[in-house]
């Protein structure tokens, strides 16, 4: 064991036991000398004094925050593995002053949410959301009303990141349009993925389906407006997977109240969970779902394999397939 890396996990108890599951704690144990038991970003906290001749800590969701007292703390860290996606609302000047290599499971969380948007965009082609909440409300069938299906159909993606980019793969087999919006995507890459680039406002008008995509930033703030909605297709549906705070929602609201046959299906909002008597816990052309895209339960150990991987990688001296830069976190959201 003395040759082995020092080691700890750090992290909340519940992300704990779904992100590193028993297989993934075998692997990482016979590559790390884990010299502790689970930290909590509180009880890290309070024990400092254990980082002192650590080399690696493997994290998620609970992270502590990677500021001058912890690093102060960590002379001796060399690498940081992170079980979840977003790394930004824990590091820190202090930390990337290091030059310590950090690396996190974003990629592996872009596997549900792309799977989750597959499964949705399918379903609004055919108004599946329109006939359950029908017959919920009325206590009958809903007579049959026109529906696009999916041959021939015009799905709009806007960004064309991870998983929009994997939503394109997903959607090859079938007989779809795709549409994207992307201002950072060339021409070339756009005909690879079997994509047409247009601008956002052809997005809303052109699709039977709009899956947002777009990373939560400063500058994207509110860029989904009321107008964006007034301008969709009769009946078609827009999906937000992303982050609610990309759409200005009041504006939102106020078109599908005007507007009963297209629908919103919403799985994160702006605040998240919608404030106490918002309209989108009632309106009949909006589905809420509570932040259910990513990865949850048996889910989430994908990312701990991912970080067993790195772990792998970064052992014997490999380039880290998901290595974050300073740069690069401001964009993973």
């Amino acid at each position: 064991m003395a040759n082995l890396l020092k080691g700890l996990y750090i992290l909340d108890e519940k992300s704990f036991n779904v992100i590193y599951g028993p297989d993934e704690r075998r692997d990482i144990e016979k590559l790390v000398d884990i010299c502790g038991p689970l930290y909590t970003e509180k009880t890290i906290g309070e024990n400092l004094s254990v980082l002192k001749d650590i080399d690696v800590i493997f994290s998620g969701w609970g992270a502590p925050k990677l500021d001058d007292e912890f690093m102060n703390a960590a002379p001796n860290l060399k690498a940081v593995f992170y079980g979840a996606g977003s790394i930004k609302h824990i590091v820190t000047d202090a930390f990337w002053d290091r030059d310590i290599v950090i690396t996190s499971a974003y990629a592996a969380n872009a596997i549900p949410v792309s799977e989750y948007t597959l499964s949705q965009i399918l379903f609004s082609l055919k108004r599946g959301w329109y006939y359950v909440l029908y017959s919920k409300e009325q206590k009958r069938h809903a007579a049959k009303q026109y529906m696009p299906g999916a041959y021939g159909s015009t799905v709009g993606l806007i960004s064309l990141g991870m998983i929009g980019r994997r939503v394109c793969e997903l959607l090859k087999p079938f007989d779809v349009d795709i549409i994207a919006y992307d201002p950072y995507v060339s021409e070339l890459d756009a005909e690879k993925l079997g994509v047409k680039l247009v601008s956002l406002d052809d997005i809303f008008k052109q699709s039977d389906v709009v899956s947002l995509h777009t990373p939560w930033l400063k500058e994207t703030e509110g860029m989904i407006t009321g107008r964006h909605f007034s301008e969709m297709k009769e009946y078609s549906t827009f999906i937000n997977t992303s982050r609610g705070a990309i759409v200005k929602e009041d504006e939102m609201i106020e078109v599908l109240k005007k507007r009963p046959d297209i629908f919103a299906l919403l799985d994160v909002t702006y605040p998240e969970p919608p404030v106490e008597g918002s309209p989108l816990y009632t309106l009949s052309n909006v589905v809420l779902t509570p932040h259910i895209a990513g990865s949850l339960n048996n889910e989430c150990r994908r990312m701990g394999r991912y970080m067993v991987e790195e772990l792998q990688r970064f052992i014997d001296g490999q380039d880290l397939k998901w290595q974050i830069t300073r740069q690069k976190a401001q964009i993973l959201a």
